[in-house]
């Protein structure tokens, strides 16, 4: 069996995101579709002692492009963003062992490319800092897609030969199950709920930030914590 997820690529998303790449053997950035604004391509989340607050990328408002056709025009952002995360995380237990590679990822280099960006982020995130080293990423541009949609998704998963889609709860209002069982391709939606809270920062937990939050707050044993009991992770296989 070839579990496949197939997602946008999201700037630090959240701990959810991570999950659902250890959960398959071939993780598809898809970012030959349609950028949206104020989505999660561009932002996200942090902790605050005031709750939460978005730190966003500025990408312009022109609708259309494809997500890998965003550019970023003014790398200001970079270290307004970086002194963002260190003012509210600087105190944290695991501040000083990821801080390091986050200064140089801010303020090392000018990012001119949304898409190259995320893709580099979470991946870095997902193998050297979760210890995810049994999933292959890959890229939806290297197939050359035709199709639209629900689709769009049968024939991508028919290219890189999956027997098993794992998709995310919002593709429920236009993927066709039914659609699925005539490829011979079992299909799971993904289920984002009932994570272990950790002991983290300002008050009441919040389960929706950025995987910052995670890393920060438990170093090494962040991993424990984007794991559930996988009888609640699938959901609805047909």
């Amino acid at each position: 069996m070839r579990k496949v997820a197939i997602l946008q690529s999201n700037y630090i998303p959240w701990k959810g995101y991570f999950d659902l790449i250890q959960s398959v053997d071939h993780f598809i950035f898809h970012d030959d579709i349609q950028y949206t604004k104020n989505d999660w391509r561009n932002r996200n989340k942090i902790k605050t002692p005031v709750g939460t607050q978005w730190i966003t990328i500025p990408c312009g408002t022109n609708e259309k492009r494809l997500i890998y056709e965003v550019e970023l025009k003014d790398a200001s952002w970079q270290k307004k963003h970086w002194n963002l995360i260190k003012n509210n995380y600087q105190k944290s237990p695991f501040w000083s062992l990821y801080s390091d590679f986050f200064e140089e990822f801010y303020l090392g280099q000018e990012w001119i490319n949304l898409s190259h960006l995320n893709q580099y982020l979470i991946k870095i995130i997902a193998e050297e800092f979760l210890g995810i080293n049994n999933t292959l990423f890959d890229d939806s541009r290297k197939y050359n897609l035709t199709e639209k949609k629900e689709l769009r998704v049968l024939e991508l998963l028919n290219k890189v030969g999956a027997t098993h889609y794992i998709s995310g709860p919002a593709a429920k209002d236009y993927i066709q199950e039914e659609t699925f069982k005539n490829e011979d391709i079992d299909l799971s939606w993904f289920d984002y709920s009932h994570y272990p809270e950790y002991s983290q920062m300002y008050g009441e937990f919040i389960h929706d930030v950025s995987i910052l939050d995670l890393l920060f707050n438990c170093g090494t044993n962040s991993y424990r914590y984007i794991t559930k009991k996988k009888i609640n992770a699938l959901v609805t296989e047909v």
